[in-house]
């Protein structure tokens, strides 16, 4: 029975990775109308080691990414927050986001499916929406002007210190 829970929990983790890749590329093109970066993945790495820009590269290149176009910021979050790319982490980051006080379509929609699909995290959702509530707003920010500021100070300058230790982070 348990090993039924397990291939249930991984199907319905599978469903929102596919409503993910297929809602992006709509998504992107409907609502977003910003011009891209164009900053590639070894642009990146070649910021400064202590850069928030190097560890975005890092990110993009442990995970085989290169930044989406026009969508460049969410990669952000996840190296300003320390949230992975697994499916409970992205519905997590998103929870941290509208906490934070951003609001959009996509963003409704994510917190919604995620809840509702995987309940199972609710507590991490909640605990992580908590977060981006005490944290200082940071999801207006012009991140591609941040590239080159230092990762530590740049999270110091948005999560009070117990905050701090709630989140993933790898400096």
């Amino acid at each position: 029975m348990n090993n039924l829970f397990k291939i249930v929990k991984q199907k319905r983790k599978q469903l929102i990775i596919w409503l993910f890749e297929h809602s992006q590329r709509i998504y992107t093109s409907l609502f977003k109308n910003h011009k891209p970066w164009n900053v590639s993945k070894s642009d990146l790495l070649k910021f400064p080691e202590p850069s928030f820009g190097r560890h975005l590269g890092e990110f993009l290149d442990t995970n085989n990414f290169e930044l989406i176009p026009k969508v460049e910021r969410h990669d952000c979050y996840h190296v300003l927050c320390g949230y992975s790319t697994k499916v409970e982490d992205e519905i997590a980051l998103q929870c941290l986001c509208y906490g934070n006080g951003k609001r959009s379509p996509y963003l409704y929609g994510a917190i919604l499916l995620g809840i509702a699909i995987l309940p199972d995290y609710y507590k991490y959702y909640y605990k992580s929406f908590k977060t981006g509530k005490a944290a200082h707003a940071f999801h207006h920010f012009d991140y591609q002007k941040l590239l080159t500021v230092s990762i530590s100070d740049f999270r110091a300058a948005i999560f009070p210190k117990p905050e701090l230790i709630n989140l993933k982070l790898a400096s």
